[in-house]
């Protein structure tokens, strides 16, 4: 739940919850300097319990209608993956699927090439090849959608897709779109951001996972990570070892995700 500070809060959750004979495993709150609530509570519930029920009691003993209040059951996320070329991101959540890690379900991986083909028909998963030559963002981004409205997934993982994606395409996943660049951005932008940042003589090189919005890179932050590096690093190197912090990264901010610990506050995140 989320919304303006009030005194009581905590007990009138923790009241319903115990009324309805539910136990209480973890609890986190976090209240922000503007007087913004932020609590999670993971609890378990008797199994013929209607998890809309509580809900309903909650609501009426939260009378506040500017509380957001949500019941999340615990259960794998479907996602399906966006991806280009490069295959070390799509490759590492490839396989904590496979071996049950991901707490999520690909249901299929799409791409404006089919050179990633091969690896993700291993999983067998399907596989949608979505060119965008000779087509407007417009016609490609409508492809996609197409394609995404089969699957009906519940966040949109971003591979390294590199391609910017419209406000009219986001708005379709509002805060259900992940994606990971390296944290060169905004600093050293266009082609070969490593050979940038070696040219510049950096000391650290890392990686950032964010939620998409209107603005390019910008949107709010879930999880980062850095390495640090010297002299000795050719850009080649830094490339090398930016590619295993974004794919570290990348799974992170996937499990805070999937498991129900990020809150949007403005373009901010709230991890409880």
């Amino acid at each position: 739940m989320d919304g303006p500070d009030a005194k009581g809060l905590i007990f009138l959750v923790t009241s319903v919850l115990y009324k309805n004979e539910c136990n209480i495993l973890s609890q986190d709150e976090y209240v922000s300097p503007d007087g913004q609530f932020f609590m999670r509570t993971e609890f378990v519930a008797p199994q013929e319990l209607d998890p809309e029920k509580v809900l309903k009691d909650l609501r009426e003993n939260i009378l506040s209608t500017a509380i957001n209040l949500r019941i999340n059951p615990k259960k794998k996320k479907d996602i399906v993956v966006l991806c280009t070329k490069e295959h070390h991101c799509l490759s590492d959540l490839l396989i904590r699927y496979n071996f049950d890690e991901l707490d999520a379900n690909i249901l299929a991986v799409v791409s404006n090439y089919n050179v990633l083909q091969p690896l993700v028909s291993k999983f067998g998963i399907p596989f949608h090849y979505v060119s965008h030559e000779h087509k407007t963002r417009e016609q490609h981004e409508e492809a996609i959608l197409r394609t995404l409205e089969i699957y009906q997934p519940e966040y949109v993982v971003l591979a390294k897709y590199m391609r910017i994606l419209s406000p009219e395409f986001v708005a379709n996943y509002a805060n259900k779109i992940v994606n990971i660049h390296h944290s060169f951005l905004p600093a050293f932008i266009g082609a070969n951001p490593y050979r940038q940042a070696y040219e510049r003589g950096v000391k650290i090189i890392g990686a950032t996972a964010h939620f998409v919005n209107n603005h390019l890179d910008e949107g709010p932050i879930i999880a980062q990570n850095i390495k640090d590096v010297d002299h000795k690093y050719t850009y080649l190197d830094m490339a090398r070892d930016g590619k295993e912090v974004e794919k570290s990264v990348l799974t992170q901010a996937l499990k805070l995700v999937f498991n129900d610990r990020v809150f949007i506050y403005g373009n901010r995140t709230v991890i409880l």
